[in-house]
């Protein structure tokens, strides 16, 4: 019996100008990375008896899942738009904004909106797609913003909006 799962809604299709570049620089590398790796298992291939070939194994499954990545990125990078223009008014948040936002317990975050190929936690890059930028979008200085889930609700207040 498998397992359906309906198919994901598709993601928005702009990105910054470096985030394009490094989608395009991650293409490049698998590419050369797929070089290497063939060659790793063309030699662990030539050894003989393949069931039982843990190098050949390993390297057919890496292989897998470069070629999966290289289909992917090729087949998302002509459907990307690149937002590389300011927008008109820079008192709202739009994409490409750098937000900073306040808690209500008086500690702050600060989150960049971008594209959802470029995600980055640890650089505070949020998707446009994700609840808290669909909140966030046209939202100007000093305007509350609540997300609420399943479990709790959550406030913010708009401190800085930064076109960097």
């Amino acid at each position: 019996m498998s397992r359906w799962r309906p198919p994901r809604p598709k993601s928005s299709p702009y990105i910054t100008q470096e985030g394009y570049r490094a989608l395009e620089n991650e293409l490049k590398q698998l590419w050369e990375r797929r070089k290497d790796v063939t060659a790793a298992l063309s030699a662990a291939a030539a050894e003989g008896d393949r069931s039982e070939n843990a190098e050949y194994i390993y390297r057919k499954k890496e292989l897998r899942e470069i070629d999966r990545r290289i289909r992917y990125l090729q087949k998302r990078l002509p459907s990307l738009t690149i937002v590389s223009e300011l927008p008109a008014n820079r008192e709202q948040i739009f994409f490409g904004a750098w937000v900073t936002l306040e808690k209500t317990d008086g500690s702050e975050v600060t989150y960049r909106i971008v594209g959802p190929d470029e995600i980055d936690s640890g650089k505070g890059y949020i998707s446009l797609d994700s609840p808290l930028a669909r909140a966030l979008l046209k939202k100007t200085l000093d305007d509350e913003v609540v997300i609420r889930n399943e479990l709790r609700e959550t406030r913010y207040y708009v401190v800085d909006i930064d076109y960097r």
